[in-house]
């Protein structure tokens, strides 16, 4: 959960599939009216290591067990959204899901607290060309 003038610390994981397109989470600035997307992931909850709090999270937003976690990188964000600052550590892994459905969908609806939120593949290469916005900054180098 987001609190003003703390920084939160949150695990977040790249899935890649064999058409070169990576699992991303689409969200929306309304102050901004700026689309942006994310991979999938959350926070760290205190006592939790990030590997278990990315675990925690692919199952509860989509019902999804992950593996072969390979950690990639820590990355900072500083940013703002709906006009508010805010301050991100993030824990980059690399995982893949163990059930082969997930790969199948193009698109998953699931909610994260009170809002509706979309996972949709996205191809790396429209990614890369910077025709949409992928947060946080740099984390487009980690795609391969």
């Amino acid at each position: 959960m987001y609190k003003e003038g703390k920084i939160r610390v949150l695990a977040l994981g790249i899935i890649r599939d064999r058409n070169n397109r990576t699992f991303l989470s689409e969200g929306y600035d309304p102050v901004k009216k700026d689309k942006f997307y994310r991979a999938l992931g959350g926070g760290v909850e205190f006592g939790e290591t990030s590997k278990e709090a990315l675990q925690r999270e692919f199952q509860e937003e989509i019902q999804a067990e992950i593996t072969n976690i390979r950690y990639l990188a820590c990355l900072e964000n500083i940013f703002t959204f709906q006009g508010k600052p805010g301050h991100e550590i993030i824990q980059l892994y690399e995982c893949d899901f163990v059930e082969p459905k997930f790969y199948q969908q193009e698109k998953i609806t699931f909610n994260e607290g009170e809002r509706e939120k979309t996972a949709l593949w996205m191809d790396i290469k429209t990614l890369k060309s910077g025709s949409v916005r992928l947060v946080p900054e740099g984390f487009v180098e980690y795609l391969g």
